[in-house]
């Protein structure tokens, strides 16, 4: 056993206790025989007692403790004297008594269990709170009181893995391929150190959430069956300075001891925060000596020992630089939102063990969802199979991941909420206005389903479009025609109720969003030409942020009016539209009354019979 290890196990709590204890018997005693303020003889009291300077009497079985009477306004003076062994307490007594002294004894010792017992008393109240917070912190799997600077990390060993391999991760397949490497290293080092090639210490995971970066590092230890710690950020900062690089230092010093092994921190960001900069005006000397003790580990071992740092974090732009300097996050690897197929690969893993339809297509759910990750696919197919038990069938349909995907993008049915006759005519010509819109366009996504069943997050009706294909890179012309769906409700609505409503909240926001995006991000605007004025680090998370903006007023006044007229554009397009297919426009919305719900062949039929009987045919706008 190390010498660290002998402190660590020392038995403390014990030590304490009797130490406590020695102390309470010590002033127990102490205040059972607290010495008199002065000693006389037994002669000496007895002159006193007949000069009548005695004023009261105390007889204990070993001495005599007497109270002298003093002048006005001094103190009494009190003295003991040693009782003699042949003493004659009925002598005594009688004498005093002549003297008109008052007496009281105590023929018996008095007993220190009582002093002993108040002495004690908030030791006794102490221990079981100890002992309820040891208790605590072991069910709670945090560390004791005195281990509070020791590390929190999970491990899974070799007995304790849960055998996720590269088989149980799919649609990063990139990502895995750079991690291939990794595995080999920690299989076969010699190989690699024979050579002279050096293996990156550090891998950091960047990715959306959801998108699997913990159950790949988890597939990475477990195909190389080495050790796998596992921590997130967050537990490594306490309210103490000091705690969290101690932390860091007993991880290190663990793993180091069961090499080779990979340590994982999952939202490296909490401790990683960049120390200058935007993201460093808020000082935080805990998190900052933390993040100095990570850089310091990094730098002190060497990775020929086997030991690899993996790291995950949705928000690389805000980490440290020193933290991404070759020789620490040598590798970053990326792992994106997966594609159609990606997505499809997902669900074939996650369908294992659920029993399916023969009328289950993963391919049409793949296309369903898109923007999804790992985890929002695990949920469908969840919800899919509550819904199968929710309906008593022994399988799960496609209706039921219909209902699925539904009750993710859109909200739980309100089938009890009735909507008056009128609204429930102004949402039908609203999503009728939005389908006839997208089926005008030629870059418009095909639609899927147009419903005015009321979900729960506010939404009294939806047109979903499903993608015929996955799309990494859009002209302005098919943005255009989105921004022109989008505002393909509320020109219906202004259309036949010559007023707008509330309903197109949703809609224009949205449209606003994407022109002040084409304006402001992609230079898609004549007036202001080819020119981004974005800051660049918004773009890693998607969201426009114009508040580090680095260009004048009348710039922004510029972006404002061309986003403006972008939009009002586009909405002047599709009243266009509308207006020449204004009977297509009623027949769609007579039939969304009456069904509720109509599909993409539905649809489709109900255009091409009200185009044929007024004489048009289906084009493009």
């Amino acid at each position: 056993m190390t010498l660290r290890e002998r402190f660590k196990s020392a038995p403390f709590t014990p030590i304490i206790l009797l130490g406590l204890l020695f102390v309470g018997l010590w002033i127990a005693r102490a205040s059972v025989h607290a010495p008199s303020e002065k000693t006389v003889n037994y002669s000496e009291l007895v002159a006193d007692v007949n000069q009548d300077k005695v004023a009261r009497v105390e007889i204990r079985p070993d001495a005599i403790v007497a109270t002298l009477r003093a002048d006005k306004g001094k103190p009494e003076p009190i003295v003991e004297a040693e009782r003699p062994p042949n003493l004659d307490d009925r002598t005594l007594l009688e004498s005093l008594r002549q003297h008109s002294v008052e007496v009281t004894g105590h023929p018996e010792e008095p007993s220190i269990w009582g002093p002993i017992f108040w002495s004690l008393l908030p030791l006794l109240l102490i221990v079981p709170f100890i002992i309820g917070i040891r208790r605590a912190g072991a069910a709670a799997g945090r560390s004791r009181p005195m281990t509070f600077g020791r590390s929190k990390a999970k491990l899974y060993d070799r007995s304790q893995e849960s055998n996720v391999t590269f088989d149980d991760v799919a649609g990063v397949e990139e990502a895995k391929g750079e991690l291939t490497e990794i595995v080999s290293f920690l299989k076969e080092p010699k190989k690699y150190t024979d050579i002279g090639a050096r293996v990156p210490k550090g891998v950091l995971l960047v990715g959306p959430p959801g998108t699997g970066k913990t159950l790949l590092a988890r597939a990475v230890a477990g195909e190389s069956g080495v050790p796998f710690y596992s921590i997130s950020g967050s537990e490594f900062v306490e309210m103490f300075v000091g705690v969290g690089a101690s932390r860091v230092r007993d991880l290190f010093e663990q793993a180091k001891e069961r090499g080779p092994c990979i340590i994982f921190i999952d939202e490296l960001d909490a401790i990683g925060k960049a120390r200058s900069g935007i993201a460093g005006f808020a000082s935080n000397e805990e998190r900052e000596q933390t993040l100095n003790q990570l850089l310091i580990e990094m730098d002190g071992f060497d990775s020929a020992t086997g030991l690899i740092i993996m790291a995950a974090t949705n928000r690389p732009e805000i980490l440290d630089k020193a933290l991404l300097r070759a020789g620490r996050f040598d590798r970053q690897v990326v792992l994106d939102r997966p594609d159609v197929r990606g997505r499809e690969a997902i669900l074939r893993v996650h369908v294992r063990k659920v029993k399916l339809g023969a009328d289950v297509e993963l391919k049409v759910i793949a296309q369903r969802t898109p923007g999804m990750v790992g985890a929002d696919l695990a949920n469908v197919i969840n919800e899919a199979a509550l819904a199968s038990v929710r309906h008593d069938r022994q399988i799960v349909t496609a209706a039921d991941f219909e209902e699925a995907i539904d009750r993710i993008q859109l909200g739980l049915k309100k089938e009890g909420r009735v909507m008056t006759e009128d609204d429930k005519r102004r949402v039908a010509f609203h999503e009728a206005g939005h389908a006839l819109v997208a089926l005008s366009m030629a870059k418009a996504d095909p639609v899927h389903r147009v419903t005015i069943i009321p979900r729960s997050v506010g939404a009294l009706g939806a047109t979903l479009q499903l993608p015929t294909e996955e799309r990494y890179l859009m002209t302005r012309g098919e943005l255009r025609d989105r921004l022109c769906v989008l505002m393909g409700g509320r020109a219906a609505e202004e259309l036949v109720f010559r007023d707008a409503s509330t309903g197109a909240e949703d809609d224009i926001s949205r449209a606003t969003a994407i022109a002040r995006q084409m304006i402001a991000r992609f230079g898609m605007s004549e007036e202001l030409g080819p020119v981004s004025f974005m800051h660049p680090e918004t773009h890693l998370s998607g969201e426009p942020d114009f508040a580090s903006r680095d260009f004048s007023e009348e710039t922004a006044r510029t972006i404002d009016d061309e986003v403006k007229a972008t939009v009002t554009r586009e909405a002047a397009r599709a009243r266009e539209v509308l207006t020449r297919r204004r009977a297509t426009l009623e027949a769609v919305a007579r039939e969304l009354i009456q069904k509720e719900t109509l599909e993409r062949d539905q649809l489709e039929a109900i255009v091409r019979t009200a185009e044929t009987k007024n004489g048009h045919s289906v084009s493009h706008a």
